[in-house]
């Protein structure tokens, strides 16, 4: 029953293609076709805009980590990103994003893949990709909606809070204490880190 609408407009009234153009989707697992830094970018394009796609990666803070590759924006993908790290991969998806310009964004478990040290390293992509259009961010991991304006939480295969970060910490509930959870946890690794690092530097 009820309606789901896009833009105002019930998703029965659009033709597939016509819905698809207003989404740009970041998944947890990236795919990155075999060609370029260039075509993964703009793959929206049969023919990528180079100064689209430099513009995409500078917004994001990453055209200079992939300028400094053999052949820049020209460098080679090869099969499903194999040649790239996660933290990348995760990058161009970002850039592509932007790229696409699209009104309404998913981001799917986006920062799922890789640890919480390259998370803070995406976290300007994040923002930026973000800006100016809606965003629904599907993520386990919290401080990847800490700033959304209005947070849903799921138990069990429910519904069961709303609201913003702040008013569910204030409730201390699921949300809190899975809040609590993950951020012990965090500090735990930071400081199992930070000894690792100073043993290193006695040794």
């Amino acid at each position: 029953g009820g309606a789901v609408r896009v833009l105002g407009k019930d998703v029965r009234g659009y033709e597939p293609h016509e819905l698809r153009r207003n989404f740009s989707v970041v998944p947890q697992d990236v795919f990155l076709f075999t060609g370029t830094v260039l075509s993964n970018v703009g793959v929206a394009d049969a023919v990528p805009d180079r100064a689209r796609a430099e513009e995409a990666l500078r917004r994001i803070g990453a055209l200079e980590l992939f300028e400094k590759r053999e052949g820049g924006l020209d460098a080679r993908v090869d099969e499903r990103g194999q040649n790239f790290s996660a933290g990348e991969r995760q990058l161009l998806a970002f850039a592509r994003a932007i790229y696409r310009d699209a009104p309404l964004l998913v981001l799917d478990e986006a920062t799922a893949s890789v640890d919480s040290d390259t998370e803070a390293r995406l976290q300007r992509a994040l923002e930026e990709v973000m800006r100016e259009r809606t965003a629904l961010v599907i993520a386990h991991r919290l401080s990847t909606i800490r700033a959304a304006d209005r947070i849903i939480v799921f138990h069990k295969g429910r519904v069961v809070e709303m609201g913003t970060h702040d008013e569910l910490i204030a409730k201390g509930a699921v949300y809190a204490r899975l809040y609590r959870m993950q951020f012990a946890h965090e500090q735990a690794v930071a400081a199992e880190r930070r000894a690792h690092e100073t043993r290193s530097a006695v040794g």
